[in-house]
């Protein structure tokens, strides 16, 4: 007899699929790394390179281009996306907050 296969709708958050406690920031961390990678991919750049760029040691770049982004803080990889040129807009709105249309915007 076949079984059939299970299969499960994600949240969009395969961190908190699997249960992790700090969910949300890994997820943070995860989107704003693959961004910085995406910015250092397009440059070509030797790893050398990357640590006087980004200002941190080579065994952090070669952690950082492994995808290892849990090692930085979200502040840190927002650094990283200062330094490699890139405009940060954060918009700051209520959440389920019915009725309350305000939002603070903040460029970096």
């Amino acid at each position: 007899m076949t079984q059939e296969p299970v299969f499960e709708e994600s949240s969009g958050n395969v961190f908190a699929d699997l249960g992790l406690e700090d969910a949300d920031e890994l997820f943070t961390r995860g989107k704003i790394g693959i961004q910085v990678l995406r910015l250092l991919k397009q440059r070509n750049l030797k790893q050398r390179e990357i640590s006087e760029l980004l200002g941190i040691p080579q065994p952090e770049v070669s952690h950082l281009m492994k995808g290892e982004f849990q090692r930085f803080s979200e502040g840190k990889l927002l650094i990283f996306l200062k330094r490699l040129d890139t405009e940060i807009t954060l918009h700051l709105r209520p959440r389920n907050a019915p009725g309350q249309s305000a939002e603070t915007v903040i460029s970096l």
